[in-house]
């Protein structure tokens, strides 16, 4: 008998997709679990059966352990995936799974356990000969000890969740004086995230590279790795940019660091896809950092560079048979390259984005995969991680996959809730990253004032689309059978567009045959349109022939460009806005989420910069800190509620 014929996956979004499309193509049945966020999700579609399992918060739905259990009983699941993130690290569920006779694709429940904590994992592979950085990892967890261990470790440290992973509950503090409020946040957003506030304390390593060794075991006894991957590009601690092998690598070294990775599998009987996660020091050091015992993000581009279906090897080893190479049967081929699309404003500070998905087009070409779970018309709710999908390219050489993946990621439509694109092609593009001479610092250290984390300005050329597209809709409603494009030569119009708090007029003049003259400024565009469909049109801009995707509703134009969207709006009627005044004492929600606490009461004096209250949103808890000194005079939130983006939180008024 087969040990199972249909699996539960136990994820949502962009992994439960890929693990279907692979459990499919090898003849099994699926069932997907859903809350009633993702009721028309992609990867509900998908299935073959769907289980409601509550409503959107994740604990109610994608962490209700009983109720994906209860799911899995009434489809007769006998096996489950648990993919990435939510309970893919949770001992407690591998264990409940076995319980319920189901079989749980993964690794052992005990090895979970262990190296699901940072304190445990580093003493125990401390003890198996791993090399490990400089910290504490001790029981007393209490701000004394903590502060004092801090001093022997010395400055700057890092503050990690033990039980965390994906940035949450991870704080880096370069002075003394910082670390009471550090912990304080890494508690609160572990005790959250994880359901556990341990945490440890260690030497910060200085811009080192991110180098992980992907590990695979069956339950014969065989275990080996299938290389590294460099997942040194990052943001707030979060892997965006993912290559496999690393630039930097070496015969020795990759020799070195899979001997340490299959130390660390041997160390715990290592069942299943894992990966052994190492900082890299420029002196060639190399330093454990931590063990996944789950399918990692990054997986797609160990398999474009192998040739493997890690899926697949999850399945067949989950089943019980042997892995179907030697150590010394895996082969490399070119070089892969992926990056995370996310639902975020780098501008401003990587504040997560919600919205409707308006218009989803990804680049279909050799060489490129997306992997997502995207649906044009969905919503980008604030309850799961803003990651909206995954762009990978796989070249002969590391140039020619940069390559593909910065065109790919430039020509991918997304419109309707702003994405990290610009911040993904300026990284892709940047000098050093070509020359793969680059840490987990790059962001900070050569992105502080780029282009890419700063405001977008429209150039003159969008403001012409915009404005064209905007005179077009007005003769659609009025002409429709002139196909929305006025023959009225010599007509002038004038528009004020807006993007942001910023607005820009100009002039539309319209000549004999559809052409229009748009002056901006001292500059003058001469705009045809050419065609168009409901997708977009093409246009002649100066002589230039291009195609140009967007989504317009009333006074509001998604306009496609490379990289990413502008939200442009015609102003033009409206009533120039007055400017918010930032010591106004107005504290607004930055973006939708749940307010998880609140430190301060009608009547309290509160100082600029003092923290006020803590949003959770998207996974991860965002400080609302005060703009002015003053008085609290209105509180309307309380821990617990659910606020809208730019909903009125409390006032403060200036004390007289």
């Amino acid at each position: 008998m087969p040990a199972f014929s249909k699996i539960l996956i136990a994820n949502r979004g962009e992994i439960a997709c890929r693990i279907q499309r692979t459990a499919q193509a090898l003849g099994y049945r699926t069932v997907a679990v859903f809350s009633e966020a993702d009721a028309d999700a992609l990867h509900v579609r998908m299935a073959d059966e769907a289980v409601l399992i509550g409503a959107a918060p994740v604990p109610q739905s994608y962490l209700n352990q009983p109720a994906i259990l209860d799911a899995a009983r009434r489809t007769g699941a006998d096996a489950i995936h648990p993919g990435y993130g939510f309970l893919s690290e949770n001992a407690g569920f591998a264990k409940a799974c076995a319980e319920a006779g189901i079989v749980f694709i993964g690794p052992s429940p005990d090895a979970i356990d262990l190296m699901g904590s940072k304190r445990r994992s580093k003493i125990a592979m401390i003890a198996a000969g791993v090399p490990c950085i400089a910290g504490y990892e001790g029981t007393d967890q209490d701000d004394d000890t903590l502060c004092r261990e801090a001093e022997r470790i010395g400055y700057p440290l890092m503050i990690k969740a033990s039980a965390g992973g994906g940035g949450r509950g991870m704080r880096l503090v370069w002075r003394a004086e910082d670390l009471l409020e550090q912990l304080r946040t890494a508690r609160s957003e572990a005790l959250h995230g994880f359901g556990n506030d341990e945490l440890i304390l260690e030497q910060a390593l200085i811009n080192p590279r991110h180098v992980e060794i992907q590990i695979f075991g069956d339950h014969h006894g065989n275990l080996l790795h299938l290389g590294e991957r460099d997942c040194s590009i990052q943001r707030r601690h979060q892997k965006i940019i993912e290559e496999a092998p690393c630039p930097v690598m070496t015969a020795d070294l990759r020799q070195a660091m899979g001997d340490a990775a299959l130390k660390a599998g041997r160390a715990v009987n290592y069942v299943g896809a894992g990966t052994v996660e190492f900082l890299l020091a420029p002196d060639g050091g190399f330093y454990f950092l931590e063990m996944n015992t789950r399918l990692q993000v990054e997986h797609p581009v160990t398999e474009l560079i192998t040739g493997l279906d890690l899926v697949a090897w999850q399945l067949d080893v989950a089943a019980g048979l042997p892995l179907p190479l030697r150590q010394d049967q895996v082969q490399f081929s070119g070089h892969a390259m992926e990056v995370r699309l996310y639902a975020e404003d780098p501008a401003a500070n990587f504040l997560p984005q919600t919205g409707h998905l308006l218009s989803w087009e990804p680049p279909i070409r050799d060489g490129v995969r997306i992997d997502h779970g995207l649906l044009e018309g969905q919503t980008i709710s604030p309850f799961y991680d803003p990651m909206l999908g995954k762009v990978i390219a796989h070249g002969a050489t590391r140039e020619e996959a940069r390559r593909k993946l910065l065109r790919a990621v430039e020509d991918c439509v997304l419109l309707g809730v702003q994405a990290n694109q610009r911040l993904l092609a300026g990284l892709l593009a940047h000098p050093q990253f070509i020359d793969g001479d680059f840490g987990t610092d790059f962001i900070h250290q050569h992105f502080a004032d780029h282009p890419a984390l700063q405001a977008p300005a429209p150039s003159a050329e969008q403001l012409a689309i915009a404005a064209a597209l905007f005179y077009q809709a007005m003769h659609a409603r009025h002409a429709p059978g002139l196909g929305g494009w006025s023959n009225n030569s010599g007509a002038v119009r004038r528009y004020r567009i807006g993007l942001g708090e910023r607005d820009w007029p100009l002039t539309l003049t319209a000549a004999t045959g559809g052409t229009l003259h748009i002056r901006i400024a001292e500059r003058v565009i001469e705009l045809k349109l050419l065609e168009a469909d409901q997708c977009g049109a093409t246009l002649m801009i100066d002589g230039i022939r291009q195609r140009q995707a967007w989504h317009l509703d009333g006074n509001d134009l998604w306009l496609f460009t490379r990289p990413g969207g502008l939200h442009l709006q015609d102003r033009t009627q409206a009533p120039v806005a007055a400017r918010a005044s930032v010591s106004d004492g107005s504290l607004n929600a930055p973006m939708d989420g749940a307010i998880v606490e609140v430190l301060v009461s009608e009547g309290t004096a509160v100082r600029q910069g003092q923290l006020l209250m803590v949003l959770e949103a998207m996974k991860m808890e965002h400080p609302l800190k005060a703009g002015i000194d003053g008085v609290v005079r209105t509180l309307h939130v309380k821990p617990g509620d659910q606020v809208k983006n730019r909903q009125l939180l409390l006032q403060v008024e200036t004390a007289h």
